[in-house]
């Protein structure tokens, strides 16, 4: 096991001008559960394999532990992979395809059924072994490729999005798995995904790339609770944070010609002249009993059992001085309240839990509390 630290690593891929991965520093601790988020085209998996790699640093550096990986080849960087696809041999067993990478590095045969035995029955492929890929479901195979990097001992797990191939159910209970395994087995691992849930709920911290570029990390509630930009605040959360655009007033914010009381002080209010985004989540909304707020209209009541959505948008009752028209808003209530499609519900929201944002720069207003 071991830390690993990315230091102004940078990746630039031939024929372009803009760098895929630009400057990245990112400390990971020993034993770490580390989660690489963010949308297609972000730099995530260029970061991972860049770890791992399979991707040139063009500038910076990347260590594992005191040693310098940077220039290494990947076989020299004890680490391991587990991709997206599984890459089993199809005409290998389980048993053979976990033990592949112990017979290549001249491992006894039985300190390779040994191995392989442990990492089987941790994964419950045990009764398993003797069947080939093709015999198995993608959840099982999955947990073979997970066997095939346990039985390595490495110091660190590399994973690209290894739960992409798998259905809506098998990802959460998989996922599941993963995470317990780690926390078992205490390898620093590094873990790559475009599910901001996946990410939430399986890492220990969480890193949010954009366009190459490291916006924020932190823990999963941390940067639900206290985003430093726009882009981390629409990004992370189901359903998403609401944005509304806006302006400052002397009461605070205006929202489509209606007031909203917000955590940002007068001297800050002055620095900022121009458009505003008002962040809420769904479930810091209050429907108040009488006309104080926001008005709503409801268009789409979503019922989940546990609890219930309401989908709608702002009402600016016609009002010029509106920013924006039609701002579509999720709101959380109680599941046994009913609703009416079509309605016009009020809502107010605690202004400790409003975000406050500058839209141009898409910079945090006001400080973190």
């Amino acid at each position: 096991m071991a830390t690993i630290s990315f230091r102004g690593a940078t990746r630039v891929y031939p024929g372009s001008t803009a760098a895929a991965v630009d400057n990245l520093d990112l400390e990971i601790e020993d034993g770490e559960f580390m989660v690489l988020v963010g949308p297609s085209g972000c730099g995530k998996s260029t970061s991972l394999r860049m770890l791992a790699g399979l991707e040139e640093v063009n500038n910076g550096q990347i260590l594992i532990g005191d040693r310098d990986v940077t220039h290494l080849p990947p076989k020299d960087r004890d680490i391991a992979m587990v991709f997206q696809n599984y890459a089993l041999y199809p005409h290998m067993t389980v048993s053979e395809n976990m033990g592949f990478a112990l017979k290549m590095a001249g491992v006894d045969r039985a300190e390779r059924k040994r191995r392989v035995g442990e990492a089987a029955e941790l994964l419950g492929l045990s009764e398993l072994l003797d069947r080939k890929p093709k015999a198995m479901s993608g959840g099982q195979r999955q947990r073979v490729a997970m066997g095939r990097a346990i039985v390595r001992s490495p110091q660190v797990f590399c994973m690209d999005e290894p739960l992409s191939n798998l259905d809506a159910k098998l990802r959460v209970s998989t996922r599941t798995q993963i995470a317990a395994l780690q926390q078992r087995l205490g390898v620093t691992t590094v873990y790559v995904t475009h599910d901001q849930v996946e990410a939430m709920t399986m890492g220990d911290r969480v890193a949010v790339m954009k366009d190459g570029i490291l916006q924020q990390v932190d823990t999963p509630l941390a940067l639900y609770d206290h985003p430093v930009n726009l882009f981390v605040a629409g990004f992370i959360g189901s359903p998403a944070m609401n944005l509304l655009e806006g302006k400052f007033n002397d009461a605070g914010a205006d929202i489509s010609g209606h007031s909203l009381a917000v955590p940002v002080s007068a001297v800050e209010k002055s620095q900022h002249s121009g458009s505003i985004t008002v962040g809420i989540r769904p479930e810091a909304f209050r429907v108040s009993a009488g006309t104080e707020g926001i008005p709503v209209k409801v268009t789409v009541v979503e019922e989940l059992g546990a609890d219930a959505y309401l989908f709608g948008v702002v009402d600016d009752g016609g009002s010029t001085d509106a920013i924006t028209a039609d701002t579509v808003v999720v709101i959380r209530v109680e599941a046994r309240r009913q609703f009416e499609k079509g309605a016009t519900v009020n809502v107010t929201a605690d202004p400790k839990s409003i975000h406050v944002f500058a839209t141009e720069t898409g910079e945090r207003i006001g400080t973190i509390e």
